[in-house]
């Protein structure tokens, strides 16, 4: 799947997932370990043990299962998949999951961020618990998540680590967000076509917090898109933003979006304030989202 393809099949689940989030929350309960009978449970799941065989079709939780340090209680991963260095891409395909391909890896656990085609139901039916790590709105739900599946590996105190260090190091972070007369002004390009974000997304959350004001937030079809929409060029040109964010594409991206026809009389783009984004971290809501963040608020310290 080229960039594109992929960050338009994101757009499109990350849309799905925003709206599933809210409906999904009041049924996950804090995680635990029970006690008396031995069993796991988090996020509505319930386990007679840890898992052992888990497989994650999420490179999010795969990041996070890494980082609490249930690696070795993975039997497969998806094909996006890539991180850490170790991780190697399997076979599996989260965008076009297979039931019975997933179901040869023997896993007592199936962890997902998106209900593509089904899959959850259909590996209901076949006995598979499953966790759904939807796209995270917050920094809170982040933490949550990494929580959740610690309750069910058996990692608890390591997951504890891991979100107090993430703490430390966000709050070290937000000491350098600059204090401005007027607010920044940014634009979060999910591509070349104009899709972005709002601050109702997790990075638009970030960037909220790193002092930006979004020009994503004032679309006409902010709301309906699930706070993903697809903005006008002129609309863009005219709201001027301080800085740029290109989240896919890299240089090549950056270079198209800086030399349009009109747009170098943006802000953004007559102080050499397009900041090309690692499209992985952009796209994933994973511990590494202190870098995400330290990369927004970075430009605004530079924009300022």
């Amino acid at each position: 799947m080229n960039t594109r393809s992929k960050f338009a099949s994101t757009v499109a689940l990350g849309v799905a997932a925003v709206l599933a989030l809210s409906a999904c929350s009041e049924s996950n309960p804090d995680p635990e370990v029970s006690k008396e009978d031995g069993s796991y449970s988090a996020g509505g799941v319930t386990l007679d043990g840890p898992a052992e065989r888990i497989v994650s079709l999420s490179p999010t939780a795969t990041e996070m299962l890494y980082a609490i340090g249930a690696e070795d209680q993975i039997a497969a991963v998806d094909q996006q998949s890539n991180y850490p260095e170790e991780v190697k891409p399997g076979e599996l395909d989260a965008f076009a999951p297979n039931v019975e391909a997933i179901a040869g890896k023997d896993p007592d656990l199936v962890v997902l961020s998106h209900d593509q085609d089904g899959i959850v139901g259909q590996l209901e039916e076949v006995d598979i618990p499953v966790y759904s790590a939807l796209a995270a709105t917050s920094v809170d739900d982040v933490y949550q998540q990494i929580d959740d599946l610690a309750a069910l590996t058996g990692h608890i105190n390591d997951a504890e680590t891991v979100t107090s260090d993430m703490q430390k190091d966000f709050d070290k972070i937000s000491e350098d967000v600059p204090e401005t007369d007027e607010p920044l002004t940014a634009y979060y390009a999910l591509d070349t076509e104009n899709y972005s974000l709002t601050s109702q997304t997790f990075a638009g959350s970030l960037m909220d917090q790193a002092g930006f004001e979004n020009i994503a937030d004032d679309a006409d079809d902010a709301k309906e898109t699930g706070g993903y929409p697809k903005l006008s060029a002129e609309s863009i040109v005219d709201a001027d933003p301080d800085v740029i964010f290109v989240a896919a594409g890299g240089e090549e991206a950056a270079k198209e979006i800086a030399g349009r026809d009109g747009w170098d009389s943006i802000e953004a783009v007559e102080e050499d304030q397009v900041v090309v984004l690692d499209d992985d971290i952009a796209s994933r809501w994973g511990p590494r989202m202190v870098d995400l963040y330290a990369a927004f608020v970075d430009a605004a310290v530079q924009a300022a």
